[in-house]
């Protein structure tokens, strides 16, 4: 058994279900979402609701984490005990985060720091951390953790269906997205990150309910043969749908070994606007 104390630390934009947070004590990087009149700290002051809520109003933009709260992060991690730690951040091709950290952690030389770049966003990037929190769980090295997290970051995909890419647009996320869509009326796009970790389109439909059907198939299509892996379903201000989307999941895929359902992070429905429904898969064997 692996007497190794690892601690295990992402980003707010990961959008880990709070109760793997609460279990596997996981520390956590806040982003910044910044309003004209105050700035909030994501998950921390302010919920996905509360910016859906005021998008009519006001369009916040959202900010790296501060230098300073992550090297206190770092900081309790070290008066904690743990000498090695596994940092999960999103995407290095969405954000300046995963950069930030990997630089602040330099500083930390009597701490053994991997910062692994998920090349992915939201729960795609949030399931790599539950995964790693069971490979610790299990006892596993260090180095091993690390070897199997990079490997899995080319078996971990997400489909995000948006009801609207207005927000992805005004935030500068579009990625590569744009360039398919012209003027064509009602074309809602499925999309995913590629292997440079930057949004681009899988496929597009015409009407919500025909993107969802090719976001469930995208999930079918990528699962193919395997016969582990996980599932998660996550939504932006479309509880019902995302619930709908989970039992004919859950009924398609019955041998799933976990099926994780939860609100995005608040910086996140900065960027994606309500209506957002996104379906993760991790292959693991």
């Amino acid at each position: 058994m692996n007497q190794e104390k690892i601690a295990l630390l992402v980003d707010s934009c990961t959008d880990v279900p709070e109760e793997f947070i609460e279990k596997y004590g996981m520390f956590v990087i806040p982003l910044n979402i910044i309003y004209k009149d105050r700035v909030y700290t994501d998950k921390v002051d302010i919920t996905a609701e509360e910016v859906y809520q005021n998008l009519k109003n006001e369009v916040p933009t959202t900010s790296l984490p501060d230098g300073q709260v992550i090297t206190d992060i770092f900081e309790s991690i070290k008066k904690d005990g743990y000498q090695k730690v596994i940092v999960v951040t999103i995407s290095s091709g969405l954000s300046g985060t995963n950069n930030l950290v990997r630089l602040i952690a330099e500083d930390f030389t009597d701490l053994d720091v991997f910062v692994l770049d998920t090349k992915n966003i939201g729960i795609g990037s949030g399931i790599q951390a539950v995964e790693a929190a069971k490979l610790i769980e299990e006892g596993l090295s260090f180095s091993a953790i690390k070897e199997q997290l990079t490997l899995n970051v080319s078996k971990t995909k997400v489909f995000f269906s948006v009801a609207t890419l207005e927000y992805l647009k005004k935030g500068g996320r579009i990625g590569l997205v744009s360039s398919i869509l012209g003027n064509a009326l009602n074309l809602r796009p499925i999309i995913s990150c590629n292997e440079q970790g930057v949004y681009y389109t899988v496929s597009k439909a015409r009407g919500r309910k025909k993107s969802l059907e090719n976001a469930i198939q995208l999930v079918k299509e990528y699962i193919g043969d395997h016969q582990k892996f996980r599932l998660a379903v996550v939504n932006g201000d479309a509880v019902p749908e995302a619930s709908i989307i989970k039992a004919h999941l859950q009924h398609l895929f019955p041998n799933s070994l976990a099926m994780f359902e939860g609100p995005v992070s608040p910086a996140l429905g900065v960027h994606t606007g309500p209506g957002l429904i996104g379906i993760c898969v991790q292959l693991l064997d």
